[in-house]
Formats: structure tokens, sequence, C-alpha cells
């Protein structure tokens, strides 16, 4: 499974990846507000992006895991123990030795085993209390990534805003395919290089000019497209690191394209996110004055 399609992005994201349709002003309110609604609801549940509060990278051998800040992998979190275990990475598989008394289970059952990570399917969780913790693959580099159902950012959640949705901004875009298909260099906040597939671009018109995306594919056999792009709001009203937003997969040489459904990335509310960067010709100088703006409870 693409590392972007973990089970918790899907789980964010990929089940809002509604149809976007060109519809009057109403319908489109109505579409809307469901969208929005489901956004919030899995931005804010146990495994939405505020509960992260960790990310580490593993080295080679063994990585001592718990509260004490001696341990390679220190979270200060009074319910784990002083030194709860160790994480071994060795020839590209990870896994968990419990120390004598460890709070960490498996699923109810003992800690101990190999965990699969995120790249090759649904990842082993780990948890204790609260927290739970998993193994993610990026770039070849194998990390620890931890949730706190109790997290600060999620009790303190200050809520979405939007533009005023707006009918003109569900497009008819034309889709120019790419045969052969592109390979697109995309690099992650963390300046890690993954490379994906385009099957194409899509071009719309909006201002008396013709714009394009190169869309993209986060599986081979994936159901809508993958938009990532910055535009004039970047950095301004919207997350400056651009938005997301999905789209069907092209029917007759034509694709519609919600931009009232671009949303924020998970590193606008979250500093242990991992997300990818729009790819430079995707960065456009159209305002686009649709979807998601920034969030305002994360200074980073």
């Amino acid at each position: 499974m693409h590392p972007l399609r973990s089970s918790l992005f899907a789980c964010l994201f990929g089940c809002l990846a509604l149809p976007a349709t060109a519809v009057d002003s109403a319908d489109e309110a109505a579409l809307l507000a469901r969208w929005h609604a489901e956004r919030l609801a899995a931005l804010t549940s146990g495994t939405g992006w505020l509960t992260l509060v960790g990310l580490y990278w593993f080295h080679d051998g063994v990585n001592g895991f718990g509260s004490d800040p001696s341990n390679a992998i220190a979270v200060s979190k009074p319910v784990l123990n002083h030194h709860a275990g160790d994480f071994v990475l060795s020839q590209g598989h990870v896994r968990f030795e419990p120390a004598a008394g460890s709070c960490v289970r498996r699923g109810g059952g003992p800690a101990a085993g190999p965990l699969v990570s995120d790249a090759h399917g649904e990842a082993t969780m780990l948890s204790c209390g609260p927290l739970e913790f998993w193994v993610i693959e990026r770039g070849g580099r194998h990390g620890l990534r931890v949730r706190d159902l109790e997290s600060e950012a999620r009790r303190t959640f200050k809520g979405l805003e939007y533009f005023p949705a707006d009918a003109s901004w569900a497009v008819d875009a034309r889709f120019e395919p790419y045969e052969p298909a592109h390979h697109v260099p995309i690099v992650n906040v963390l300046g890690m290089e993954l490379d994906m597939v385009s099957p194409g671009a899509v071009v719309f018109e909006r201002d008396g000019r013709e714009w394009r995306l190169d869309a993209l594919l986060e599986e081979p056999d994936a159901d809508s497209l993958f938009l990532m792009f910055a535009d004039g709001t970047s950095g301004k009203e919207t997350y400056g690191a651009g938005r997301f937003l999905y789209a069907p997969l092209p029917a007759a040489g034509r694709v519609a394209v919600d931009f009232n459904k671009a949303y924020s990335p998970p590193c606008a509310f979250t500093r242990f996110a991992t997300c990818p960067l729009p790819p430079p010709q995707n960065r456009i100088a159209l305002r686009v004055t649709a979807g998601e703006l920034a969030y305002r409870g994360l200074e980073h």
C-alpha cells in the first residue's frame, strides 16, 4: 500500500472524496454541509491527526522506549513505564521486545514480536492507556508514530473555516492524458522524495485563461485522482504548503473538479505528519477562493 494511503490517511480523507459534479448553488451548499460534517468528525475522531503527539525515527539495532529521557525514544507521558521495552530494527524489519512489567499491549494481549509497518497494509497497533503507536516507513526509513487520545490539540481544537460555498468553483475540467503516464518526483515536508504516477492533467478555465494541474494516482488501482496544489491564497487565507483535493477518474475526457472540497493537509494540524508537497507544476498564481481556510490553532 502506498504510504499516502496508510489506514490513517485513508480513514481521514479517502472517505471524504465525494464525487464532484456541476451543481446549482443550493445543491452545492447542501453537499458541502455534509462534506464539512464528515471531515470534522474524521479530524476530531480518535484516529484523527489532532491526536498525534510524536514521530521518532529508528536507528539500526536497539531503540529503547519509555518515558525516561535516557531512552532513544522518550515519550514524556506519565502512563508509560520509565522503560517500556525496545524496538529493534534489523534488516528492514522492526520487532518489539517489552520490558518486565511493561504497560504496552497488542490488541489487549502480549506486545512482543514483529511489527507490520504502514507500508505493508494495516500497521500493527500497540497501546498503553490512551497512547497508541505504530511503525511507519517513509523514504526508506522506519519510524514510530505516537497518538494520544487525550492530546491537547484534540481537546482544544478550534474548528474549521471555509470560503463561502461557490458553485462556480465546481468546474468541468478537460483531462489531458499522458501517454505513457508521467512519473512525478514528490518531496515531503521532511525532504524525503517519492515517485508518484500522473496519468494526465486536469485543465480548466478561470479568469479568462486556462490552468492545469497534474493529477496523481496514490495507488495503481486508485478509484480517484489526487490533486495537490498551491495557489494565490497559499500562506495567506489558506495553508502555506498548499491543499489537497480528490476528483473522480476521467470519463469521456472530462473530470468534475470541485475546489470547494479542497482541504488542508495533515501538517496544518500537527508537526508529526509527513505531508507530501505540491510539485512545482501544480503551484499556480490563480487565487482559488474556495475550500478550506488555514487552521488558526497551530503555529508552525
